[in-house]
């Protein structure tokens, strides 16, 4: 039987699955014996598990996804009381199996889902202009340097993950794309940007900080020279570099952390981004909990300095981003690991889907581009509902 097939068959039975972008195609995980819900009590013994040096087994790890909420709550950030869905804080399972997919994903869908209901934006344009306007007075008193504006497309409906993931892999694929399908919920996302590679004691960053739309006009070497040209776009890359360089050194030794790839362009749908890597090498008995705790929720979709921005975006946001903003990935038994920041993605749940996305608000940011970028960040999942 064909993996493809296998995948078929699995989505039919209904067992719950996880299917992870990797670097030849991806790895799909299920016969899960474990699944860990995570709250704020056991999130520290869950990352305190000690890691077993052994030969692993490619099953041997925990694959899943912390929420943003539960991220600020671990770095002592608060989150006042906002209009919340119940949604889990954190899931992580234990595969059983696992089975390596090629690129080229195939599955017909057998049913005929119909999409008639217009996405809900939970901010207008008049609304989102007046926190931008707010915004930009805390960044001239010095308040914060950058901060991203969080919007929510909203529309209740039923969806096959499968389907959507299957097309969203054909049309906008990513390198840090995942799916999982659970009884009471599912998750599709092209998310672009890894926020920790570790293997051993080196660790890697991949900040995304700077987006253009793409048209028959911007290929990639305009929009290279476009990015560099931009002053808004350069302050907002080079500050969450700044940030994010940071964030390693706190982990690593002295004089390791260093940049790799400085400000390139990565292509993508309807889009361009501007990207750097940055390497360090870990300080001995560094743990998992210290790598999280400095990493995540990850720089460059909060904003800079992290922890004030961090203050002043839930102080104004009215509802839990949930998954939006925090990680997914996995932790190996010995401790490696890999997580991206989950943005471009879709949640359904309780048969409601919700598409959130930020751009960045810095000094000479203007509201009507950063408002109309949210779309452009959008517009891959949206379609998928045509």
């Amino acid at each position: 039987m064909s993996n493809n097939n296998q995948l078929t068959n699995i989505h039919n039975s209904k067992k719950s699955y996880i299917i992870y972008k990797s670097s030849k195609g991806f790895n799909l995980y299920t016969n899960f014996s474990k699944k860990i819900i995570l709250n704020n009590k056991n999130i520290i013994s869950f990352l305190n598990r000690k890691n077993d040096k052994k030969k692993l087994k490619k099953t041997d790890l925990f694959i899943g996804f912390f929420g943003y909420e539960l991220l600020n709550n671990l770095i002592d950030v608060k989150i006042p009381k906002q209009k919340n869905i119940n949604f889990p804080k954190g899931i992580f399972y234990k595969p059983e199996k696992s089975i390596s997919l090629n690129n080229n994903l195939k599955y017909k869908n057998k049913i005929d889902f119909k999409f008639n209901n217009d996405f809900k934006l939970n901010i207008n344009k008049d609304s989102y202009k007046k926190i931008f306007d707010k915004f930009k007075k805390r960044i001239k008193k010095g308040e914060t340097y950058q901060i991203k504006i969080c919007t929510k497309y909203k529309k209740k409906t039923k969806i096959d993950p499968l389907d959507f993931f299957c097309r969203l892999s054909k049309t906008n694929l990513a390198p840090e794309a995942f799916m999982i399908r659970d009884k009471n919920y599912s998750i599709i996302s092209c998310s672009p940007e890894n926020l920790i590679t570790k293997k051993g004691p080196f660790i890697t960053t991949k900040p995304i900080a700077g987006t253009v739309k793409k048209n028959k006009k911007m290929n990639k070497v305009k929009a290279l020279n476009y990015f560099k040209k931009n002053i808004k776009e350069t302050k907002e890359h080079n500050m969450i570099v700044d940030m994010e360089r940071n964030d390693l050194s706190r982990i690593c030794k002295i004089g390791t952390v260093k940049l790799l790839k400085t400000k390139i362009v990565e292509e993508y749908k309807d889009l361009f981004h501007y990207v750097s890597l940055i390497r360090g090498k870990l300080k001995r008995n560094i743990k998992n909990i210290d790598i999280i705790k400095a990493m995540m929720p990850g720089g460059s979709v909060i904003g800079c300095p992290k922890i004030s921005t961090l203050n002043l975006l839930n102080k104004q946001e009215k509802e839990n981003r949930n998954i939006y903003t925090g990680s997914f990935g996995f932790i190996k038994f010995n401790g490696d690991m890999r997580f991206n920041i989950i943005i471009r993605s879709i949640l359904n749940f309780k048969n409601i889907s919700e598409i959130s996305v930020a751009s960045g608000v810095v000094v000479d940011s203007n509201a009507n581009h950063e408002f109309s970028e949210n779309y452009i960040k959008a517009k891959a999942l949206i379609d998928l509902f045509k």
